[in-house]
């Protein structure tokens, strides 16, 4: 194998894949990426099993052949590198890489030792816009369970219906959902999504930045497994098994009390309410006062004190209070586009309803603390 190709696109290449190259006492070579070089095609690969991602390299093709080599090793040298052009050679069983004045040999694995790569195989094909993806899976994110006690919470619902993407993710204390225009695809589908591979499509969608490559997102989807392929990346995940709660049954249809404020200003407030708050309780209590348009928030702590402020509102119906985990809010809040969110809730045990005054087709819901 000899290629030759620019550092800035090996790089790039590698920061897709390096991250999900980790070590594992069973298979020593997962943390190797897989350098595979056809006679038209070069192709960077990291896989830990459940997902694969494959990315095509740019370059020029001398004399095909594969090798696989430590991830971490080879972009941590790449990107020392001040020269433009890269040359590798595999030389017995090393990877002799050549910039500029500088050089080096790493060692590595052959690649016949290497897991294989899935292909996509025949399912049902979705587009979407990768603007739309990108933004709504940093919203949908953030509220997938930390742990794999109920696999499908830890994972991330695409909920195909009425020509839209519907994505979900709930821990069972907040839930996000945000809705995605389809470009195409027909309807009538639901998986669940790892909530990795969720996390590594978002990763993708922001670091390929290429104004002239294309804007949209292919999705394939066959009975256990994704297939996702935006510009020069595929990357195959299987899916959770298992039925997503239906969560449709907690969102509030009605509400008591509404109120309309600032992102900016309400996220700082709660930064500041959030400093004097019990450890592990992080509760902050919310008043509402429709006759005066404000908003009370405190908070209280044994150890750091107490805090209370008030904060400026358009607000209708009743005088209603409720006591929230700040970290959980503010999440929401950050995951709000505009300027304006609006704050819908029922009563101090009912789940409180967070939104864009501007974009309907996102929410965000906290389950209250109860006293």
């Amino acid at each position: 194998m000899k290629i030759s190709c620019t550092r800035d696109n090996l790089a790039s290449a590698l920061s897709l894949v390096s991250g999900l190259a980790t070590k594992s006492v069973n298979l020593p070579i997962l943390s190797n990426v897989l350098i595979r070089a056809e006679e038209q095609k070069v192709e960077i690969v990291a896989t830990n099993l459940e997902l694969a991602i494959v990315v095509s390299l740019r370059s020029k093709v001398e004399r095909a052949g594969s090798f696989t080599v430590p991830a971490r090793t080879l972009t941590d040298f790449i990107n020392l590198l001040s020269e433009e052009k890269v040359d590798l050679e595999l030389k017995e069983n090393e990877l002799v890489v050549a910039c500029g004045k500088s050089a080096t040999k790493i060692k590595g694995v052959p690649a016949d030792d290497y897991p294989v790569i899935p292909s996509a195989g025949d399912g049902k094909g979705f587009v979407v816009a990768s603007e739309d993806m990108k933004r709504g899976l940093a919203q949908v994110n953030l509220a997938a369970a930390r742990n794999d006690i109920r696999p499908e919470l830890s994972g991330v619902l695409f909920n195909f219906e009425a020509g839209d993407l519907v994505l979900a993710a709930t821990d069972s204390y907040r839930l996000a959902e945000k809705k995605i225009k389809l470009a195409q695809g027909k309807d009538g589908l639901r998986v669940i999504v790892p909530g990795r591979t969720a996390q590594e499509i978002a990763h993708i969608l922001a670091a390929n930045n290429d104004l002239e490559a294309e804007k949209t997102v292919r999705l394939l989807l066959t009975e256990n497994q994704i297939a996702v392929n935006f510009q020069n990346v595929q990357m195959i995940s299987r899916l959770v098994e298992g039925q997503y709660p239906d969560y449709g049954q907690i969102i509030p249809k009605t509400f008591r009390t509404t109120a309309e404020f600032s992102v900016d200003k309400m996220s700082k407030e709660i930064k500041a309410a959030g400093l004097f708050t019990t450890i592990g309780v992080n509760a902050v209590s919310f008043e509402m006062e429709p006759s005066d348009g404000k908003i009370k928030i405190s908070s209280t702590s044994t150890q750091t004190g107490e805090y209370q402020s008030e904060l400026e509102s358009e607000m209708t119906g009743d005088k209603n209070s409720i006591l929230l985990n700040h970290r959980y809010l503010l999440d929401g809040l950050n995951s709000l586009s505009g300027a304006v969110g609006k704050f819908s809730m029922i009563n101090a045990d009912s789940p409180c309803v967070l939104s864009d005054k501007s974009d309907p087709s996102y929410l965000y819901i906290v389950m209250p603390i109860r006293q």
